[in-house]
């Protein structure tokens, strides 16, 4: 696969060693992360291992990253 594209189903990235938070609850309500060979970050639903996966850039994850950092996004959970 030259370029992943959202949507892939997670199989079709071959093996990748995916990240969990340490701050992850038991009943598995949590994202995994993984580096691509490509350096983009692919981002699956850990409750669906094999199911879609959303690809980012590291920009993007880098962002996404400061503004959870900086409170950005506190209002989207209770």
């Amino acid at each position: 696969m030259d370029e992943p594209d959202n949507g892939v189903p997670a199989t079709a990235l071959g093996h990748l060693t995916w990240l969990k938070s340490r701050h992850s609850n038991p009943s598995g309500n949590c994202v995994e992360v993984a580096c691509l060979p490509g350096g983009e970050i692919a981002v699956r639903n850990s409750r669906h291992p094999a199911g879609p996966v959303l690809v980012y850039t590291q920009a993007e994850i880098a962002a996404f990253l400061q503004g959870a950092k900086d409170g950005d996004f506190d209002r989207v959970v209770s």
